[in-house]
Protein backbone atom coordinates (compact mmCIF):
# COMPACT_ATOMS: atom_id res chain seq x y z
CA UNK A 1 0.00 0.00 0.00
CA UNK A 2 3.04 2.56 0.59
CA UNK A 3 4.55 1.45 -2.90
CA UNK A 4 1.04 2.21 -4.22
CA UNK A 5 0.56 5.79 -2.43
CA UNK A 6 4.15 6.91 -3.09
CA UNK A 7 3.53 6.08 -7.21
CA UNK A 8 0.05 7.81 -7.08
CA UNK A 9 1.76 10.86 -5.53
CA UNK A 10 4.30 10.83 -8.21
CA UNK A 11 2.28 10.29 -10.90
CA UNK A 12 0.01 13.35 -9.86
CA UNK A 13 3.40 15.44 -9.55
CA UNK A 14 4.02 15.08 -13.16
CA UNK A 15 0.58 15.74 -13.89
CA UNK A 16 0.33 19.09 -12.48
CA UNK A 17 3.78 20.40 -13.71
CA UNK A 18 2.61 19.30 -17.37
CA UNK A 19 -0.17 20.64 -17.24
CA UNK A 20 1.57 24.40 -15.83
CA UNK A 21 3.95 23.84 -18.71
CA UNK A 22 1.23 23.76 -20.98
CA UNK A 23 -0.86 26.76 -19.63
CA UNK A 24 2.29 28.76 -19.68
CA UNK A 25 3.15 27.93 -23.12
CA UNK A 26 -0.60 28.46 -23.98
CA UNK A 27 -0.53 32.13 -22.32
CA UNK A 28 3.05 32.96 -24.13
CA UNK A 29 1.50 32.30 -27.30
CA UNK A 30 -1.80 34.52 -26.97
CA UNK A 31 0.20 37.11 -25.34
CA UNK A 32 2.52 37.03 -28.70
CA UNK A 33 -0.62 37.41 -30.84
CA UNK A 34 -1.64 39.97 -29.22
CA UNK A 35 1.33 42.42 -29.86
CA UNK A 36 1.89 41.14 -33.34
CA UNK A 37 -1.82 41.89 -34.78
CA UNK A 38 -2.86 45.15 -35.62
CA UNK A 39 -4.59 47.73 -33.99
CA UNK A 40 -8.03 48.61 -34.89
CA UNK A 41 -8.60 51.99 -37.46
CA UNK A 42 -9.05 54.83 -35.87
CA UNK A 43 -12.05 56.17 -35.86
CA UNK A 44 -12.56 59.91 -37.68
CA UNK A 45 -12.60 62.91 -35.51
CA UNK A 46 -14.76 65.61 -37.38
CA UNK A 47 -14.83 69.06 -35.32
CA UNK A 48 -17.82 70.15 -34.02
CA UNK A 49 -19.17 73.65 -35.68
CA UNK A 50 -20.21 74.88 -31.88
CA UNK A 51 -16.49 74.34 -30.86
CA UNK A 52 -15.09 77.91 -29.48
CA UNK A 53 -11.89 78.97 -31.11
CA UNK A 54 -9.66 79.80 -28.52
CA UNK A 55 -6.70 82.71 -28.73
CA UNK A 56 -3.57 81.09 -27.71
CA UNK A 57 -1.24 83.86 -27.77
CA UNK A 58 -1.36 84.39 -24.53
CA UNK A 59 -2.54 87.99 -24.99
CA UNK A 60 -5.91 90.22 -26.45
CA UNK A 61 -5.53 93.68 -27.46
CA UNK A 62 -8.78 94.65 -26.09
CA UNK A 63 -9.57 93.26 -22.10
CA UNK A 64 -13.46 93.79 -21.07
CA UNK A 65 -14.01 94.24 -17.74
CA UNK A 66 -17.74 93.58 -16.16
CA UNK A 67 -19.48 95.92 -18.46
CA UNK A 68 -17.18 97.88 -19.64
CA UNK A 69 -15.64 97.30 -22.94
CA UNK A 70 -12.39 99.72 -24.53
CA UNK A 71 -13.75 101.75 -27.54
CA UNK A 72 -11.47 102.54 -30.17
CA UNK A 73 -12.37 105.56 -32.74
CA UNK A 74 -12.56 103.93 -36.87
CA UNK A 75 -9.45 105.94 -37.87
CA UNK A 76 -7.42 105.04 -34.90
CA UNK A 77 -4.38 103.12 -34.89
CA UNK A 78 -3.74 101.03 -32.18
CA UNK A 79 -0.64 98.73 -32.42
CA UNK A 80 -1.03 94.99 -32.31
CA UNK A 81 0.15 94.33 -29.25
CA UNK A 82 -1.15 97.12 -26.68
CA UNK A 83 -3.79 96.15 -24.32
CA UNK A 84 -7.03 98.07 -23.52
CA UNK A 85 -8.34 97.21 -20.46
CA UNK A 86 -12.05 98.26 -19.26
CA UNK A 87 -12.84 101.94 -19.58
CA UNK A 88 -10.57 103.18 -22.43
CA UNK A 89 -11.88 105.42 -24.89
CA UNK A 90 -9.20 106.36 -27.94
CA UNK A 91 -10.87 108.91 -30.06
CA UNK A 92 -10.33 109.76 -33.27
CA UNK A 93 -7.38 110.49 -35.19
CA UNK A 94 -5.00 109.44 -32.17
CA UNK A 95 -2.68 106.18 -31.93
CA UNK A 96 -1.37 104.16 -29.32
CA UNK A 97 2.00 102.32 -29.66
CA UNK A 98 3.77 99.23 -29.68
CA UNK A 99 3.73 97.57 -26.47
CA UNK A 100 1.61 100.08 -24.69
CA UNK A 101 -0.32 99.70 -21.40
CA UNK A 102 -3.99 101.18 -20.47
CA UNK A 103 -5.23 100.30 -17.81
CA UNK A 104 -8.96 101.38 -17.38
CA UNK A 105 -9.87 98.87 -14.56
CA UNK A 106 -10.68 101.77 -11.46
CA UNK A 107 -10.82 104.66 -13.34
CA UNK A 108 -11.53 106.00 -17.32
CA UNK A 109 -8.91 106.53 -19.40
CA UNK A 110 -9.44 109.14 -22.56
CA UNK A 111 -7.15 109.23 -25.95
CA UNK A 112 -8.11 112.41 -27.31
CA UNK A 113 -7.95 113.63 -30.70
CA UNK A 114 -5.31 113.49 -32.93
CA UNK A 115 -2.87 112.70 -29.58
CA UNK A 116 -0.60 109.61 -29.38
CA UNK A 117 0.50 107.57 -26.88
CA UNK A 118 3.95 105.94 -27.52
CA UNK A 119 5.76 102.66 -27.07
CA UNK A 120 5.93 101.07 -23.67
CA UNK A 121 3.73 103.58 -22.04
CA UNK A 122 1.75 102.16 -18.98
CA UNK A 123 -1.41 104.63 -18.07
CA UNK A 124 -3.67 103.61 -15.21
CA UNK A 125 -6.41 105.70 -13.20
CA UNK A 126 -6.68 105.16 -9.29
CA UNK A 127 -10.74 105.29 -7.58
CA UNK A 128 -9.71 108.74 -6.20
CA UNK A 129 -7.31 111.56 -6.46
CA UNK A 130 -5.81 113.58 -3.27
CA UNK A 131 -5.96 116.99 -5.00
CA UNK A 132 -10.27 116.50 -5.43
CA UNK A 133 -9.43 116.81 -9.34
CA UNK A 134 -11.16 113.78 -10.92
CA UNK A 135 -9.46 110.94 -10.66
CA UNK A 136 -9.45 109.50 -14.44
CA UNK A 137 -6.98 110.08 -16.65
CA UNK A 138 -7.49 112.47 -19.05
CA UNK A 139 -4.88 112.89 -22.56
CA UNK A 140 -6.85 115.65 -24.07
CA UNK A 141 -6.03 117.02 -27.76
CA UNK A 142 -2.62 117.23 -29.74
CA UNK A 143 -1.14 115.65 -26.63
CA UNK A 144 2.62 114.00 -27.95
CA UNK A 145 3.40 111.14 -24.82
CA UNK A 146 6.90 110.03 -24.98
CA UNK A 147 7.74 106.25 -24.69
CA UNK A 148 8.38 104.55 -21.58
CA UNK A 149 6.30 107.29 -19.71
CA UNK A 150 3.70 106.01 -16.81
CA UNK A 151 1.02 108.63 -16.12
CA UNK A 152 -1.47 107.67 -13.16
CA UNK A 153 -4.85 109.66 -12.48
CA UNK A 154 -3.92 112.76 -14.27
CA UNK A 155 -5.02 115.72 -16.46
CA UNK A 156 -3.07 116.83 -19.74
CA UNK A 157 -5.04 119.57 -21.26
CA UNK A 158 -4.63 120.57 -24.86
CA UNK A 159 -1.47 120.70 -27.42
CA UNK A 160 1.26 119.65 -24.52
CA UNK A 161 4.52 116.99 -25.18
CA UNK A 162 5.45 114.61 -22.00
CA UNK A 163 8.90 113.83 -22.54
CA UNK A 164 9.94 109.94 -22.64
CA UNK A 165 10.43 108.17 -19.22
CA UNK A 166 8.32 111.04 -17.71
CA UNK A 167 5.89 110.01 -14.26
CA UNK A 168 2.64 111.93 -13.86
CA UNK A 169 1.55 111.31 -10.41
CA UNK A 170 -2.15 111.58 -8.69
CA UNK A 171 -3.91 114.79 -9.41
CA UNK A 172 -1.25 115.94 -11.48
CA UNK A 173 -2.23 118.89 -14.28
CA UNK A 174 -0.71 119.86 -17.58
CA UNK A 175 -1.99 122.81 -18.36
CA UNK A 176 -2.32 123.95 -22.30
CA UNK A 177 0.75 125.05 -24.57
CA UNK A 178 3.20 123.24 -21.63
CA UNK A 179 6.62 120.73 -22.48
CA UNK A 180 7.85 118.16 -19.69
CA UNK A 181 10.83 117.40 -20.55
CA UNK A 182 12.21 113.76 -21.06
CA UNK A 183 12.64 112.00 -17.24
CA UNK A 184 10.95 114.33 -15.48
CA UNK A 185 8.85 113.28 -12.65
CA UNK A 186 5.68 115.50 -11.80
CA UNK A 187 4.73 115.05 -7.64
CA UNK A 188 0.97 114.39 -7.10
CA UNK A 189 -1.14 117.77 -6.96
CA UNK A 190 1.42 119.69 -8.69
CA UNK A 191 0.63 122.14 -11.78
CA UNK A 192 2.09 122.50 -14.99
CA UNK A 193 0.93 126.35 -15.50
CA UNK A 194 -0.04 127.15 -19.08
CA UNK A 195 2.97 128.36 -21.45
CA UNK A 196 5.83 126.87 -19.01
CA UNK A 197 8.53 123.75 -19.60
CA UNK A 198 9.13 122.12 -16.56
CA UNK A 199 12.27 119.76 -15.73
CA UNK A 200 14.03 117.57 -13.36
CA UNK A 201 12.61 115.04 -10.45
CA UNK A 202 11.04 116.50 -9.11
CA UNK A 203 9.94 118.88 -12.00
CA UNK A 204 10.16 122.60 -11.39
CA UNK A 205 9.59 125.69 -13.59
CA UNK A 206 12.53 126.27 -16.23
CA UNK A 207 11.61 129.18 -18.39
CA UNK A 208 8.41 130.74 -20.35
CA UNK A 209 8.13 129.12 -24.02
CA UNK A 210 8.23 131.63 -26.90
CA UNK A 211 5.46 131.46 -29.34
CA UNK A 212 7.00 129.65 -31.96
CA UNK A 213 7.60 126.87 -29.67
CA UNK A 214 3.90 126.69 -28.73
CA UNK A 215 3.32 126.45 -32.50
CA UNK A 216 5.38 123.75 -33.05
CA UNK A 217 3.56 121.22 -30.14
CA UNK A 218 0.55 120.62 -32.23
CA UNK A 219 2.38 120.49 -35.32
CA UNK A 220 4.78 117.39 -33.36
CA UNK A 221 1.35 115.42 -33.09
CA UNK A 222 0.24 116.01 -36.36
CA UNK A 223 3.16 114.78 -37.66
CA UNK A 224 3.08 111.05 -35.61
CA UNK A 225 -0.51 110.60 -36.66
CA UNK A 226 0.55 111.02 -40.40
CA UNK A 227 2.94 108.11 -39.71
CA UNK A 228 0.39 106.40 -37.92
CA UNK A 229 -1.63 106.53 -40.96
CA UNK A 230 1.15 104.33 -42.63
CA UNK A 231 1.01 101.59 -40.31
CA UNK A 232 -2.63 101.58 -40.23
CA UNK A 233 -2.39 101.04 -44.13
CA UNK A 234 -0.74 98.14 -44.22
CA UNK A 235 -3.16 96.28 -41.97
CA UNK A 236 -6.50 94.76 -43.62
CA UNK A 237 -9.84 96.28 -42.82
CA UNK A 238 -12.91 94.80 -41.70
CA UNK A 239 -15.15 92.21 -43.03
CA UNK A 240 -14.26 91.12 -46.39
CA UNK A 241 -16.25 94.45 -48.83
CA UNK A 242 -12.67 95.55 -49.75
CA UNK A 243 -12.21 92.15 -51.80
CA UNK A 244 -15.01 93.17 -54.04
CA UNK A 245 -13.90 96.55 -54.10
CA UNK A 246 -10.23 95.43 -55.21
CA UNK A 247 -12.23 93.12 -57.74
CA UNK A 248 -13.75 96.37 -59.03
CA UNK A 249 -10.84 97.88 -59.39
CA UNK A 250 -9.19 95.56 -61.56
CA UNK A 251 -11.85 95.26 -63.54
CA UNK A 252 -11.50 99.27 -64.65
CA UNK A 253 -7.64 98.30 -65.22
CA UNK A 254 -6.83 100.55 -61.76
CA UNK A 255 -3.78 99.28 -60.05
CA UNK A 256 -4.08 98.45 -56.62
Amino acid sequence: MASLARLSRKTLATAITSHRHLLRRALATEAVAKVTESPPPALPITESPDRVKWDYRGQRMIIPLGQWLPKIAVDAYVAPNVVLAGQVNVLDGSSVWNGAVLRGDLNKITVGFCSNVQEKCVVHAAWSSPTGLPAETMIERFVTVGAYCLLRSCTIEPECIIGQHSILMEGSLVETHSILEAGSVLAPGRRIPSGELWAGNPARFVRKLTHEETLEIPKLAVAVNDLSKEYFNEYLPYSTVYLEVEKMMKSHGISI
